[in-house]
């Protein structure tokens, strides 16, 4: 007689299971969030015993499952691996870790098996690689490899969606690094659900991860989005990876941006800017020279700043336009920033900056399609505000960056001696940053006003 499966309701917010269905989450709160896993019988298929998933549970190599001491840990046998793409590279740490495994997502059209692919016919040239289809054909990925000009002569392909039989055929081929295109169309065998549930999400995730760390192969797994742009299947999937990364793009630009939302080997607030071509995916060396396009003539409310992404600086135009409101309720639409902080600023701007801007319209965006999450453009948005509020442009080659804080002074923020060497590479003549952000040794070519108060930096504009 076989035994009943074992059933779970796993939520896809926050990754808590309960024993039996609930209308909402007790550990996050979240409604209609449960569903339903059903837990196969554990897998004992002596085919896969080469990385002995199923005989341990410790993440390693195979005779390492002991206590040691952290400092006898020998670390020279983990070497980073270049992925011949610097900006792929600057958002992953430094490069591919052995035995780690990284999701990769974003919106359909994005971009995802295009860099995959490029990376892996490099990588492929110097290494064993091999890369599992499971959306395509292999004849549909040797068309966008050979219309890319991308040397195929070394990459090992796959189409397969069992994951049991990719860790038997990845065990014979012994690749360093194996890309799987995607987690939701594959399946287990004895997960009794189909492809793209949470419970063979959660369980083919689970497999690959052990596969991955036993046998010290750097693993990349393609994950799909929903509609609010966040990553597909239950949440305990992104607890299950090392780093989880995000190609971002709208389908009118040809830019597109990867950033990570975790990496346990590296930072979290690195920026990669890649420009989509015939030729696929081009790195951007130079990212503040593409954000840095701007009209012959330059408007009112137009000011150009300067935000920290991960270890180097970015330069950005950031637009204001006010405009007299016809409704009883003026709007304020912010795009790129947060829309509360906006709110809080033109509150500051009336009480220290006596500029009243409540019967109008506020509308904020920052070009490019950059999302700015740090306050060193706070001074920024108020100056634009109040160049297209008095309609008063603002000199080309200005620059302005600075916190404000709720009683209208001007607080530093982090790495300032670089912005301005960077906005002075970029050929800004002129900026306005916090009195404790000021150089010791002034920039070549470069004025740089002082200011300590939000009422300094309008008298510095002229604007008071």
């Amino acid at each position: 007689m076989s035994k009943k499966s074992k059933t779970a309701f796993v939520c896809n917010e926050c990754g808590a299971d309960y024993s039996k269905w609930a209308g909402q989450c007790g550990a996050c709160g979240a409604w209609n969030s449960l569903s339903e896993v059903r837990l196969g019988p554990a897998h004992t298929d002596s085919r896969a015993a080469n990385f002995t998933a199923a005989q341990s549970g410790y993440a390693g190599a195979a005779g390492q499952g002991k206590v040691q001491k952290l400092s006898e840990i020998d670390l020279s046998e983990l070497p980073r691996i270049a992925t011949n793409a610097s900006e792929l590279d600057r958002v992953l740490g430094g490069g591919l870790v052995p035995g780690s495994v990284v999701l990769i997502g974003g919106h359909p059209g994005a971009g995802k098996s295009t860099v995959l692919l490029q990376t892996l016919c490099h990588l492929s040239q110097r290494l064993p690689a091999l890369y599992v289809t499971g959306e395509e054909s292999l004849q549909q990925v040797a068309m966008r490899a050979k219309r890319l000009g991308l040397p195929a002569d070394h990459l090992q392909m796959l189409s397969e969606t069992n994951v049991e039989q990719i860790c038997l055929t990845a065990g014979e081929v012994k690749p360093r690094v194996m890309v799987v295109d995607s987690i939701q169309v594959m399946h287990m065998a004895e997960v009794q659900s189909a492809p793209g549930s949470v419970a063979q999400v959660r369980e083919s995730a689970a497999y690959l991860t052990r596969f991955a760390k036993q046998t010290g192969t750097a693993l990349i797994l393609v994950g799909h989005v929903t509609k609010d742009g966040t990553l597909a299947g239950p949440k305990v999937l992104e607890h299950i990876i090392d780093c989880s990364i995000m190609l971002e793009g709208t389908h009118d630009s040809r830019f597109r941006t990867l950033r990570a939302h975790k990496n346990r080997f590296g930072a979290v607030n690195e920026l990669g800017v890649f420009a989509m071509t015939e030729q696929g995916l081009k790195e951007v060396a130079n990212p503040s020279a593409i954000f840095l396009q701007r009209a012959d003539e330059i408007a009112a409310g137009s000011v150009v700043t300067s935000v920290w992404e991960g270890t180097r600086p970015l330069l950005v135009e950031l637009q204001a336009l006010v405009d007299d409101s016809s409704l009883g309720n003026p709007r304020r639409v912010a795009v790129g920033l947060d829309q509360n902080r906006l709110n809080m600023l033109l509150a500051v701007l009336h009480r220290h900056g006596g500029v009243l801007v409540g019967d109008q319209d506020v509308f904020i965006n920052v070009v490019g399609g950059v999302k700015v999450v740090e306050t060193s453009a706070d001074l920024t948005l108020l100056m634009a505000v109040v160049s297209s509020f008095r309609n008063r442009p603002l000199a080309r080659d200005l620059m302005i960056f600075g916190e404000v804080g709720l009683a209208g002074e001007i607080r530093p923020v982090p790495s300032g001696q670089e912005r301005l060497r960077e906005a002075a590479k970029h050929g800004f003549r002129k900026a306005i940053v916090p009195a404790t952000n000021r150089l010791k040794n002034d920039v070549p070519g470069m004025e740089v006003v002082a200011v300590k108060t939000l009422s300094e930096a309008l008298s510095a504009l002229d604007m008071s």
